[in-house]
Protein backbone atom coordinates (compact mmCIF):
# COMPACT_ATOMS: atom_id res chain seq x y z
CA UNK A 1 0.00 0.00 0.00
CA UNK A 2 1.12 3.36 -1.00
CA UNK A 3 1.67 5.94 1.90
CA UNK A 4 -0.44 8.70 1.36
CA UNK A 5 -0.26 12.66 1.95
CA UNK A 6 -2.38 15.84 1.28
CA UNK A 7 -1.63 19.02 -0.16
CA UNK A 8 -2.75 21.94 1.36
CA UNK A 9 -3.11 25.54 0.10
CA UNK A 10 -4.71 28.59 1.78
CA UNK A 11 -7.09 29.93 -0.87
CA UNK A 12 -10.33 32.25 -0.35
CA UNK A 13 -8.01 35.24 0.19
CA UNK A 14 -9.84 37.99 -2.16
CA UNK A 15 -12.00 41.15 -1.15
CA UNK A 16 -14.39 42.90 -2.97
CA UNK A 17 -12.15 43.78 -6.15
CA UNK A 18 -8.76 43.09 -4.75
CA UNK A 19 -7.60 39.56 -6.21
CA UNK A 20 -5.49 37.47 -4.11
CA UNK A 21 -3.49 34.40 -5.79
CA UNK A 22 -4.78 32.68 -8.19
CA UNK A 23 -7.04 29.80 -6.46
CA UNK A 24 -8.89 28.91 -10.28
CA UNK A 25 -5.36 27.62 -11.57
CA UNK A 26 -4.01 26.07 -7.60
CA UNK A 27 -7.11 23.83 -7.27
CA UNK A 28 -6.11 21.08 -9.75
CA UNK A 29 -2.94 20.30 -7.95
CA UNK A 30 -4.04 20.13 -3.80
CA UNK A 31 -5.97 18.08 -2.08
CA UNK A 32 -7.17 19.60 0.77
CA UNK A 33 -8.94 23.73 0.57
CA UNK A 34 -8.44 26.41 3.89
CA UNK A 35 -10.68 29.13 2.69
CA UNK A 36 -10.73 32.28 4.51
CA UNK A 37 -13.41 33.26 6.78
CA UNK A 38 -13.66 37.54 6.39
CA UNK A 39 -11.91 38.73 8.93
CA UNK A 40 -7.73 38.33 7.68
CA UNK A 41 -9.33 38.26 3.96
CA UNK A 42 -12.19 36.89 2.31
CA UNK A 43 -15.75 37.78 1.95
CA UNK A 44 -19.50 35.94 1.73
CA UNK A 45 -18.71 35.82 -2.31
CA UNK A 46 -15.61 34.63 -2.39
CA UNK A 47 -16.06 32.19 0.13
CA UNK A 48 -19.42 30.59 -1.37
CA UNK A 49 -17.37 30.75 -5.13
CA UNK A 50 -13.69 28.75 -3.25
CA UNK A 51 -16.21 26.32 -1.68
CA UNK A 52 -17.50 25.60 -5.32
CA UNK A 53 -14.07 25.47 -7.37
CA UNK A 54 -12.86 22.99 -4.39
CA UNK A 55 -15.99 21.00 -5.01
CA UNK A 56 -15.59 20.75 -8.67
CA UNK A 57 -12.14 19.64 -8.09
CA UNK A 58 -13.21 17.11 -5.38
CA UNK A 59 -11.13 18.71 -2.73
CA UNK A 60 -11.90 19.04 0.94
CA UNK A 61 -12.80 22.25 1.96
CA UNK A 62 -11.35 23.74 5.71
CA UNK A 63 -11.97 27.17 7.51
CA UNK A 64 -9.29 29.28 7.84
CA UNK A 65 -10.28 31.69 10.20
CA UNK A 66 -7.73 34.06 11.76
CA UNK A 67 -7.38 38.02 13.64
CA UNK A 68 -9.80 40.33 12.95
CA UNK A 69 -6.75 42.21 10.67
CA UNK A 70 -7.77 43.06 6.75
CA UNK A 71 -5.37 45.65 7.07
CA UNK A 72 -2.33 43.42 8.11
CA UNK A 73 -3.85 40.06 6.58
CA UNK A 74 -3.62 38.54 9.88
CA UNK A 75 -0.08 38.47 10.16
CA UNK A 76 0.14 41.25 12.80
CA UNK A 77 -0.24 39.67 16.56
CA UNK A 78 -3.70 41.04 18.31
CA UNK A 79 -3.96 40.89 22.57
CA UNK A 80 -7.04 39.52 22.66
CA UNK A 81 -9.17 37.91 25.45
CA UNK A 82 -9.27 34.27 25.02
CA UNK A 83 -13.30 34.70 25.27
CA UNK A 84 -12.77 37.03 22.50
CA UNK A 85 -10.70 34.43 20.64
CA UNK A 86 -13.16 31.43 20.86
CA UNK A 87 -15.97 33.83 19.52
CA UNK A 88 -13.54 34.99 16.77
CA UNK A 89 -13.28 31.42 15.61
CA UNK A 90 -16.93 30.11 16.30
CA UNK A 91 -17.84 33.00 14.27
CA UNK A 92 -15.88 32.28 11.07
CA UNK A 93 -16.22 28.71 11.09
CA UNK A 94 -19.33 28.69 11.70
CA UNK A 95 -20.23 30.96 8.68
CA UNK A 96 -18.29 28.77 6.45
CA UNK A 97 -20.16 25.93 7.38
CA UNK A 98 -23.47 27.41 6.44
CA UNK A 99 -21.91 27.70 2.71
CA UNK A 100 -20.64 24.47 2.85
CA UNK A 101 -24.44 23.34 3.60
CA UNK A 102 -25.96 25.12 1.08
CA UNK A 103 -23.81 24.20 -1.29
CA UNK A 104 -24.24 20.18 -0.10
CA UNK A 105 -20.53 19.79 1.35
CA UNK A 106 -19.31 19.94 4.84
CA UNK A 107 -15.96 20.88 6.31
CA UNK A 108 -12.74 18.65 6.69
CA UNK A 109 -10.99 20.88 8.87
CA UNK A 110 -9.93 23.75 10.72
CA UNK A 111 -6.40 25.74 10.20
CA UNK A 112 -5.58 28.88 11.86
CA UNK A 113 -4.62 31.44 9.76
CA UNK A 114 -1.19 33.59 10.36
CA UNK A 115 -0.33 34.97 13.71
CA UNK A 116 -3.47 33.41 15.32
CA UNK A 117 -2.01 30.13 14.13
CA UNK A 118 1.79 31.19 15.14
CA UNK A 119 0.51 32.40 18.61
CA UNK A 120 -1.40 28.76 19.29
CA UNK A 121 0.98 26.51 17.83
CA UNK A 122 3.27 28.05 21.37
CA UNK A 123 0.12 28.81 23.32
CA UNK A 124 -1.78 26.45 25.45
CA UNK A 125 -4.58 29.09 26.43
CA UNK A 126 -5.01 30.32 23.17
CA UNK A 127 -5.13 26.75 21.87
CA UNK A 128 -7.57 25.56 24.37
CA UNK A 129 -9.76 28.94 23.07
CA UNK A 130 -9.80 27.21 19.44
CA UNK A 131 -10.31 23.80 19.71
CA UNK A 132 -13.17 24.69 22.37
CA UNK A 133 -14.99 26.37 19.79
CA UNK A 134 -13.65 23.91 16.82
CA UNK A 135 -15.33 20.96 19.12
CA UNK A 136 -18.53 22.78 20.43
CA UNK A 137 -19.40 23.25 16.46
CA UNK A 138 -18.07 19.64 15.25
CA UNK A 139 -16.14 17.08 16.55
CA UNK A 140 -15.44 15.65 13.27
CA UNK A 141 -13.60 18.23 12.34
CA UNK A 142 -9.54 17.73 11.99
CA UNK A 143 -7.03 20.39 12.99
CA UNK A 144 -4.09 21.74 11.05
CA UNK A 145 -0.75 22.34 13.28
CA UNK A 146 2.58 21.06 13.70
CA UNK A 147 3.48 17.68 15.23
CA UNK A 148 4.47 17.91 18.95
CA UNK A 149 2.88 22.09 18.96
CA UNK A 150 0.49 23.43 21.70
CA UNK A 151 -2.18 23.73 19.08
CA UNK A 152 -1.92 20.07 18.29
CA UNK A 153 -1.35 18.78 22.44
CA UNK A 154 -4.61 20.79 22.93
CA UNK A 155 -6.25 19.35 20.28
CA UNK A 156 -5.38 15.73 20.98
CA UNK A 157 -6.18 16.53 25.18
CA UNK A 158 -9.83 17.20 23.71
CA UNK A 159 -10.46 14.25 21.60
CA UNK A 160 -9.67 16.03 18.40
CA UNK A 161 -8.10 14.48 15.15
CA UNK A 162 -4.70 16.43 14.38
CA UNK A 163 -2.93 16.41 10.70
CA UNK A 164 0.54 17.13 11.36
CA UNK A 165 1.51 19.91 8.37
CA UNK A 166 4.55 21.24 7.49
CA UNK A 167 5.25 24.38 4.70
CA UNK A 168 6.36 23.33 1.51
CA UNK A 169 7.32 27.44 0.84
CA UNK A 170 8.67 28.57 4.42
CA UNK A 171 12.19 28.45 5.72
CA UNK A 172 12.16 27.36 9.27
CA UNK A 173 14.07 28.54 12.32
CA UNK A 174 15.93 25.98 14.32
CA UNK A 175 13.43 26.15 17.24
CA UNK A 176 10.78 24.76 14.28
CA UNK A 177 9.49 27.96 14.17
CA UNK A 178 8.71 30.13 10.84
CA UNK A 179 11.67 32.52 9.43
CA UNK A 180 9.89 35.77 9.50
CA UNK A 181 8.56 37.17 5.88
CA UNK A 182 10.23 40.17 6.09
CA UNK A 183 13.84 38.44 6.53
CA UNK A 184 15.46 37.40 3.51
CA UNK A 185 14.92 33.87 2.03
CA UNK A 186 12.16 33.55 3.86
CA UNK A 187 9.63 32.21 1.18
CA UNK A 188 10.80 29.27 -0.93
CA UNK A 189 9.49 29.76 -4.59
CA UNK A 190 11.65 26.97 -6.69
CA UNK A 191 10.16 24.28 -7.25
CA UNK A 192 12.89 21.44 -7.20
CA UNK A 193 13.59 22.57 -3.83
CA UNK A 194 10.20 22.43 -2.29
CA UNK A 195 9.97 19.07 -3.82
CA UNK A 196 13.16 17.82 -2.42
CA UNK A 197 12.58 19.38 1.26
CA UNK A 198 9.18 17.93 1.43
CA UNK A 199 9.81 15.06 0.23
CA UNK A 200 12.61 14.45 2.80
CA UNK A 201 9.89 16.28 4.97
CA UNK A 202 7.44 13.13 4.84
CA UNK A 203 10.09 10.42 4.58
CA UNK A 204 12.42 11.23 7.02
CA UNK A 205 10.50 13.62 9.77
CA UNK A 206 13.40 16.66 9.47
CA UNK A 207 14.16 19.53 7.57
CA UNK A 208 17.73 21.66 7.41
CA UNK A 209 16.60 25.24 8.67
CA UNK A 210 18.03 28.73 7.26
CA UNK A 211 20.99 28.28 9.62
CA UNK A 212 21.71 24.56 7.84
CA UNK A 213 21.16 22.73 10.21
CA UNK A 214 18.83 19.75 10.08
CA UNK A 215 15.93 19.71 13.09
CA UNK A 216 13.39 16.94 13.45
CA UNK A 217 10.21 17.75 12.54
CA UNK A 218 8.23 14.43 13.97
CA UNK A 219 5.60 13.28 11.64
CA UNK A 220 3.86 14.93 8.63
CA UNK A 221 0.42 14.56 7.23
CA UNK A 222 -0.27 17.30 4.98
CA UNK A 223 1.99 19.73 3.47
CA UNK A 224 0.99 23.67 2.86
CA UNK A 225 1.44 25.99 0.13
CA UNK A 226 0.57 29.24 0.67
CA UNK A 227 -1.90 31.13 -2.04
CA UNK A 228 -0.54 33.98 -2.16
CA UNK A 229 3.14 32.91 -2.78
CA UNK A 230 3.86 34.46 -6.45
CA UNK A 231 4.99 31.20 -7.58
CA UNK A 232 2.42 29.05 -5.71
CA UNK A 233 0.43 27.82 -9.21
CA UNK A 234 4.06 26.33 -10.32
CA UNK A 235 4.60 25.24 -6.53
CA UNK A 236 1.72 23.35 -6.20
CA UNK A 237 1.95 21.31 -9.40
CA UNK A 238 5.62 20.38 -9.33
CA UNK A 239 4.45 19.13 -5.74
CA UNK A 240 2.49 17.08 -6.77
CA UNK A 241 3.50 15.09 -9.68
CA UNK A 242 6.75 14.94 -7.05
CA UNK A 243 5.07 13.56 -4.63
CA UNK A 244 3.48 10.97 -6.76
CA UNK A 245 6.77 10.22 -8.38
CA UNK A 246 8.37 9.34 -4.99
CA UNK A 247 5.52 6.69 -4.24
CA UNK A 248 3.24 8.73 -2.56
CA UNK A 249 -0.88 8.97 -3.07
CA UNK A 250 -2.20 12.27 -2.94
CA UNK A 251 -5.03 12.44 -0.96
CA UNK A 252 -7.19 14.39 1.14
CA UNK A 253 -6.12 14.24 4.77
CA UNK A 254 -9.56 12.48 6.38
CA UNK A 255 -8.97 9.42 3.63
CA UNK A 256 -6.07 8.44 6.00
CA UNK A 257 -5.83 9.54 9.48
Amino acid sequence: MKPKIDINCDLGESYGAFKVGNDRNIMPHITSANIACGFHAGDPTTMAQTINLAKKHNVAIGAHPGYPDLLGFGRREMQLTLEEAKNYVLYQVSALQGFARTSKTSLQHVKPHGALYNTAVKNEKLSSAIIEAVQGLDKNLIIFAPSNSALAKVATKYGLRVAHEFFADRAYNPDRSLVPREQPNAIIHEPRTVVERVVNAVENGTVRTSKGELIDIGDVHTVCVHGDTSTAVELAEALKKGLIKAGFEVKPVSCFI
